[in-house]
């Protein structure tokens, strides 16, 4: 659901004066190499490196979110993403939509402002994605993050930002999924992760929807794509109780 651009007001949500998040210590600590470090900054961020991380898959999933969502929206980016991701959506929004992006990284927000200079519409701020305090967005953009999180921050992050959307209003997490048993990059991406991701597993092991305290305000459902390894889940506020739409896959247990 999109507002009349004459109601549109960019002031990012939540309207009181937002205090800066400390880092946490799992960011620290698990991925300091790759987002809190300066020069490894100029590294990664580009949009080949994004590709190359995704196997090709950057601009097919791109596309996926973009289509979730429709110019003139109020959108919420919670996580900068390296690459172009968010001028593209910004572009795509237009002047008449607005975006706001968060991160818990001062680095990262000071990058992001950089690569979003020209777009009036677009503000970038430090705040942690699992205290964003409710909001009233049509939608949210979650590219990329659940996977870096540890499972009971995964709980506070789901939840905050199904606040943060409005009636109608959808929730869009692309991210890795567990890929088909004969995937031939499984073994290496379970690899990866025992190496680099210490918490992406928990999405090979639990669908997002379970990681969330009010899945009965929203219709739940997913695609997947390149034999499974990715998702895109959305989540659409339907304002009232409802019943949870039945996965693709059923969910094998509960979340820790």
């Amino acid at each position: 659901m999109s507002v009349e651009p004459s109601a549109l007001d960019c002031t990012p949500y939540p309207r009181r004066r937002a205090v800066p998040a400390a880092v946490p210590a799992y960011l620290e600590e698990t991925y300091h190499w790759a987002y809190l470090s300066p020069r490894n900054l100029k590294l990664l961020d580009r949009p080949s490196i994004v590709s190359a991380i995704l196997w090709g898959n950057y601009r097919r999933l791109l596309r996926m979110a973009l289509a979730e969502l429709r110019p003139g929206q109020r959108v919420l980016q919670p996580a900068c993403v390296y690459g172009d991701f968010s001028p593209v959506l910004a572009e795509f929004l237009g002047p008449e939509g607005c975006l706001d992006v968060t991160d818990v990284a001062p680095l990262q927000i000071e990058n992001c402002r950089r690569k979003l200079r020209g777009f009036r519409h677009a503000k970038a701020q430090v705040r942690d994605a699992a205290d964003l305090g409710g909001g009233g967005y049509d939608a949210v953009c979650c590219f990329f993050l659940l996977h870096e999180l540890p499972d009971g921050y995964k709980r506070k992050v789901v939840d905050a930002l199904l606040d943060s959307v409005r009636p109608g209003g959808k929730v869009i997490f692309v991210d890795y999924h567990r890929p088909h048993w004969a995937h031939p990059l499984k073994p290496v991406m379970s690899l990866v992760f025992d190496r680099l991701e210490p918490f992406a597993k928990g999405l090979w092991d639990f669908e997002i929807a379970s990681y969330a305290a009010q899945t009965a305000r929203f219709d739940w459902s997913k695609r997947t794509c390149f034999a499974g390894l990715y998702q895109i889940s959305v989540a659409r506020c339907c304002g009232r109780a409802g019943r949870r739409r039945a996965w693709s896959r059923p969910v094998a247990r509960a979340v820790p």
